[in-house]
């Protein structure tokens, strides 16, 4: 409930770009998608523009359209979901490929 008081604190203020930080963190799966869902219904409904940080895969691909994985102190790669899991930088294929996004593959694709 506190994450969707500030999300409408912050919609509040009528501005065209949402900037949110590790939206889903602490929120149980089922919790998170329905944040998830909530964020793609303003972005589709409101014209936002969502800058969205964080390390909820899922999130990242129900969320967002562009990509940008920060990796050695820059920019490791940045385009849409399908560029980066092609990408060779060794950083952004490890996060991307490892062991815990494997249960997320078929649903980043």
């Amino acid at each position: 409930m506190t994450k969707r008081v500030a999300l409408a604190r912050a919609l509040a203020l009528d501005l065209p770009i949402l900037f949110l930080d590790e939206p889903t963190s602490g929120l149980d799966p089922i919790a998170a998608g329905d944040f998830d869902a909530l964020i793609k219904t303003l972005q589709t409904t409101l014209g936002l523009t969502v800058f969205m940080v964080t390390h909820d895969l899922a999130s990242l691909t129900t969320v967002c359209d562009r990509v940008a994985a920060l990796a050695d102190g820059g920019i490791g790669a940045i385009g849409p979901m399908r560029e980066l899991l092609q990408s060779e930088h060794p950083w952004v294929r490890a996060y991307f490929h490892g062991k815990r996004s494997q249960m997320l593959q078929p649903h980043m694709r």
